[in-house]
């Protein structure tokens, strides 16, 4: 795949991997071209739609983030998205200033079972940045992302390169599809799911997708945010 880091294996998953592989594997599907358009179109409208919902409280969420710590409006960081390629993925800046310098010292308190990196009581997340992250607002950069075509609405969450290059290779062939803001992921529960089962999930929904599973995954997204079930 072009752009994707290599994809490395630990020895002592190969049995995992193939069993995983047999499990989940599926005949090669091919995207209509009316599927492909539609959710395209699906795409622009919703995020236009949401941008213009949320545009009262964009000037608010600028002016708590300004007056509760120093540092930029957005945080900006690398993500692997279709067939690996790398685009720069957009939130509003919960952390404090320099955070991705400490993360490093943070890694073996990491509450995943995985390559992915969460941490529920994260010290470095700003008294705003709680309520962003808990509320979803911090995502609403996203939307430019959709905008632009490097995310969707729905599809599997763009992960990191250093942790797509953990990935086995049954885990990559969620890099298949563009990747999304929410799915199955989101709604099941979030960071409450156990890495494996967030990959599993991820290969269902390449494998169901249709535009009637995206607009089911719309729709338990909003009680999902709403209960706030896994959001840090």
């Amino acid at each position: 795949m072009a752009g994707c880091p290599k994809i490395e294996q630990a020895d002592t998953a190969n049995v995992e991997g193939d069993q995983m592989l047999k499990m989940l594997s599926f005949p090669e599907r091919k995207e209509s071209g009316l599927y492909c358009v539609t959710k395209k179109i699906f795409d622009i409208v919703v995020a236009i739609f949401i941008l213009i919902l949320v545009l009262p409280l964009i000037p608010i969420i600028i002016v708590l983030i300004k007056i509760d710590t120093e540092g930029p409006l957005f945080y900006r960081q690398k993500r692997i998205g279709k067939n690996g390629k790398e685009f720069n993925l957009y939130k509003f800046r919960s952390m404090v200033k320099g955070a991705d310098k400490t993360v490093e010292s943070l890694k073996q308190l990491s509450d995943s079972d995985g390559p992915i990196f969460k941490l529920k009581n994260d010290p470095r997340i700003t008294r705003v940045g709680y309520f962003l992250r808990h509320s979803s607002l911090d995502e609403l950069p996203q939307l430019i992302n959709v905008l632009r075509g490097e995310m969707s609405i729905v599809g599997p969450r763009p992960n990191l390169p250093s942790e797509v290059a953990q990935y086995l290779p049954w885990q990559a062939k969620r890099l298949e599809v563009t990747p999304g803001i929410t799915c199955f992921w989101q709604v099941a529960g979030r960071s409450h799911i156990a890495f494996q089962e967030w990959m599993r999930l991820d290969l269902e929904y390449i494998r169901k997708r249709s535009f009637q599973t995206d607009l089911k995954i719309i729709l338990k997204t909003f009680p999902a945010v709403i209960a706030r079930k896994g959001a840090y």
